[in-house]
């Protein structure tokens, strides 16, 4: 197995992932949060989108598609455009509301589709250019998207955990 198509393969399983912990849920049961400080599903569903979204754009050298695809409109929230949710407070985490989970997977479908189209161009060598120069070692491009997956496992896994809590209710 070549490196692009085990990099296809992970992200592919940050999609399954996405769909499943959407599915089926309503806008209410999107928003709910375990807690008054919990994310939501439509939150964590919606960070890890900007943060894949925002992440691969700047190793690719392109515009994300939050502003590029129209995304940044559609979803019309209270954040700034560069917002990705690192940081947000639980306030922030109950302003994200959507009206269906088609607009959540919509947009993680976008950048899912953007981030193939990236990662399907390249080779063993490519993956070793440092794309960050801010830590120790430097941050070179396979670690960076190594990263992005495991970021984006995990947040979909926390998804799928408050949507099991919220069936069973």
């Amino acid at each position: 197995m070549n490196c692009a198509a085990l990099l296809v393969d992970a992200f592919g399983r940050v999609r399954e992932s996405v769909h499943e912990a959407v599915a089926g849920l309503g806008p209410d049961e999107l928003a709910e949060r375990l807690d008054p400080k919990a994310n939501s599903v439509a939150w964590l569903v919606w960070h890890l989108t900007r943060v894949q979204d925002d992440h691969v754009a700047e190793v690719a050298g392109t515009e994300q598609l939050w502003t590029a695809g129209g995304w940044y409109d559609r979803f019309d929230l209270p954040f700034p455009v560069d917002a990705t949710g690192y940081g947000h407070t639980a306030r922030q985490v109950a302003a994200l509301r959507v009206d269906s989970g088609d607009l959540l997977t919509g947009y993680y479908d976008a950048v899912h589709a953007h981030t193939l189209a990236y990662v399907r161009g390249l080779g063993g060598p490519a993956l070793d250019r440092i794309v960050d120069e801010n830590w120790t070692p430097p941050v070179i491009l396979g670690v960076r998207l190594v990263s992005v997956v495991s970021d984006s496992l995990q947040h979909a896994g926390q998804a799928a955990f408050v949507r099991g809590i919220l069936r069973r209710r």
